[in-house]
């Protein structure tokens, strides 16, 4: 039933795995984004691709939907051998990693600074302590950064990142500008300048009004704190040679024909309009949305249900049932007609919302009877988003 009333409105994710070198999945929390990213993996696999699912969302929702227990910032492979005890012939091996924020960034400082001295210095700095681990804007940018070094790697076909829910997505695709913006603002360029000329730190070359504010600033924090503000983003200039040379790189990176961009959405009013919102925003950006995964579509009843259907069902079951089962049977049948009736009634919007010239594929997705957890679930999601003609 599922593939007659889907087959017409199904359309496959699978020639954007051959196409892009890196699959972004985003969309609100709670649509099942992460589901479609660990199964567009899981695909890719099967298909034969070397695949690489990244995850950056903090509720650590992939290991589960792996059936893992955990998954770490270490490199995690699945082998073919583990999958096909679930009935899942793979025909290459599925690497997973959960980002560690810090830690890449520790690994950027010691790949690109200009000596072990250099390096040391950014990594003893207490700013950049703070900054690597606590800043707004670090994770997104260092998943950023991530994607970009795994991207180089000959180990991998394809590489899924799995986004934060929406708010943090569209942040994620902002990193770079406002992370360069905190970094390389005009007063800190004015304190990188004072101490490139002295050679230290000194309040009297600084302009005026600066110098005022961060004499407030000593006064609260110590003249160190100011010191080591200068320090840490002059090792930042060092180690990029310009930092916001690298940032608009990153941003660049992300804009480039390898990535492609699905977006997941519930057949929801306030999921697809938050969907519609970020591939508006996508394009505003440089980049554009892919593909669209409607997740969880309740499969519409063949027929009206009546009471006396609803008896001999459960007495096909051959137990016993208690008093009122049929009534609340019915009741419930009734109740799902209603959710279908208005799913439809938002999915027939779907070409107003996404035209086909601005997203080109649309896949819906059934709801399943129970929660993705494992990977038999998962190779059942893998089938609706990448279906076999």
């Amino acid at each position: 039933m599922l593939d007659r009333a889907y087959g017409s409105m199904r359309d496959s994710l699978a020639p954007l795995l051959v196409e892009k070198r890196v699959v972004v999945c985003a969309g609100a929390g709670g649509v099942g984004k992460t589901t479609v990213a660990a199964s567009l993996a899981l695909n890719a696999v099967v298909a034969g691709a070397r695949a690489l699912c990244i995850t950056i969302d903090p509720a650590r929702r992939l290991a589960n939907s792996l059936g893992l227990p955990a998954i770490g910032s270490n490199e995690h492979q699945i082998s073919p051998d583990w999958l096909a005890r679930y009935g899942v012939v793979a025909r290459a091996p599925l690497s997973v990693v959960m980002l560690d924020t810090k830690r890449t960034f520790d690994e950027l400082v010691t790949r690109h600074a200009s000596s072990d001295a250099a390096k040391q210095r950014i990594l003893d700095n207490r700013i950049y302590q703070y900054v690597s681990s606590s800043l707004a804007g670090t994770q997104s940018y260092m998943a950023m950064e991530k994607v970009l070094e795994v991207k180089l790697d000959e180990r991998f076909d394809v590489i899924v990142l799995d986004t934060p829910p929406m708010s943090h997505a569209l942040d994620f695709l902002g990193a770079p500008e406002r992370l360069m913006d905190a970094i390389d603002s005009p007063a800190v360029r004015a304190l990188v300048q004072t101490l490139e000329l002295s050679g230290r730190f000194s309040m009297n070359l600084l302009a005026k009004g600066l110098a005022a504010v961060l004499k407030g600033v000593g006064r609260i924090t110590g003249t160190g704190f100011v010191e080591e503000v200068a320090e840490f983003v002059t090792g930042l200039n060092d180690l990029f040679g310009g930092f916001r040379q690298r940032a608009t790189d990153v941003s660049r990176a992300f804009r480039g024909s390898e990535f492609g961009y699905v977006v997941v959405a519930t057949p929801t009013p306030t999921a697809l309009k938050e969907a519609h919102y970020f591939a508006w925003r996508l394009r505003e950006s440089g980049m554009n949305a892919n593909a669209l995964v409607v997740n969880r579509v309740h499969p519409s009843l063949s027929e009206p249900v009546s009471l006396e259907a609803c008896r001999e069902a459960l007495g096909s079951l051959g137990q016993g049932f208690r008093e009122g089962a049929p009534e609340r049977l019915l009741r419930a049948a009734r109740e799902h007609a209603q959710v279908t009736a208005a799913e439809q009634g938002i999915l027939a919007e779907l070409d107003a919302l996404f035209p086909p010239e601005s997203v080109p594929c649309r896949v819906l997705v059934p709801a399943l009877a129970a929660d993705v957890h494992g990977v038999v679930e998962l190779s059942r999601v893998a089938s609706y988003l990448a279906p076999t003609r």
